[in-house]
C-alpha cells in the first residue's frame, strides 16, 4: 500500500501509559500510528491529507481538546476525530461532536470498542478523501469548458431544452446541440443524469461554488 494511502491515526493525549497503550493496540491491529503529548505538537504537523482519524483527549494542558478541535477546524482539516473523556467531561464531547467530532469514548475505554471506532472513522475518511479527489477531477473537467459552454452547462443543468437554451442565448438550435455534445465529452460523461450529478458535486456539501462560480 502506498504511504500516502495507508490509514494513519494520530493520538493525542498528556498521559504517556494512554499514549503508549493505544498505539500498541492499533498497531498490533496493523494501523500506522503517530502519537503526540500535546495539542501544540499535533498543530506543527503539515500535512493531514491521509485517510484516518485522530484520537483526541478532552482534557489536557496548555491546548485542551476543544481548543485543537478548534485550531483543526480553523485549518480546515476533514480528519474525523475521535474524543477520549472521562465520565465528568462527557458534556464537554457532547460539545465536541456538535462542533464536528464524529464520536467520543470514556476512559477507561474497552479496547475492542475503541478499534471498532477507529475503523469506522478511517472508512469515513476514506470516503471524504474520495469525494474531494472527485470533486478536483470534476473541477478540472469544469474548466476545460469555454465560457459558452458553460453557460449552456448551466442552463441543461436547470432543465433548459435547447430550444429554450438557444432563446435565451441567441444561438440556433444547431449550435447549442453542437455545444451540449461537446460538453458531454469533456465532462466524460453519457447521460444528463450524469451531467448533472457532476455540476453539483462541484459545488461540494455546502454549495459554495455557485451556478456562476465554475
Amino acid at each position: 500500500m502506498d504511504k500516502n494511502t495507508q490509514p494513519l491515526v494520530l493520538v493525542v493525549d498528556d498521559d504517556a501509559s494512554i499514549r503508549s497503550a493505544i498505539r500498541r493496540l492499533l498497531v498490533s491491529a496493523g494501523l500506522a500510528v503517530e502519537v503526540y503529548a500535546s495539542g501544540t505538537e499535533l498543530m506543527q504537523r503539515t500535512q493531514f491529507d491521509r485517510p484516518g482519524c485522530i484520537i483526541l483527549d478532552v482534557h489536557m494542558p496548555g491546548m485542551s481538546g476543544l481548543e485543537v478541535q478548534a485550531a483543526l477546524n480553523q485549518r480546515q482539516v476533514e480528519v474525523p476525530v475521535i474524543f477520549l473523556t472521562g465520565t465528568a467531561e462527557v458534556p464537554i464531547a457532547v460539545s465536541a461532536m456538535r462542533e464536528g467530532a464524529i464520536d467520543f469514548i470514556e476512559k477507561p475505554f474497552d479496547n475492542d470498542a475503541l478499534l471498532a471506532r477507529v475503523r469506522q472513522a478511517i472508512d469515513r475518511s476514506r470516503r471524504q478523501l474520495d469525494g474531494e479527489s472527485e470533486r478536483q477531477d470534476v473541477s478540472r473537467r469544469l474548466e476545460s469548458l469555454t465560457q459558452r459552454e458553460r453557460s449552456v452547462l448551466e442552463l441543461v443543468v436547470a432543465g433548459k431544452t435547447n430550444k429554450e437554451i438557444a432563446r435565451e442565448l441567441g444561438s440556433s438550435h444547431r449550435t447549442i446541440e453542437i455545444h451540449r455534445r461537446h460538453i458531454m465529452e469533456k465532462m466524460a460523461v453519457g447521460t444528463l443524469a450524469d451531467l448533472v450529478r457532476m455540476r453539483l458535486l462541484a459545488q461540494g456539501p455546502s454549495g459554495a461554488h455557485g451556478a456562476t462560480g465554475l
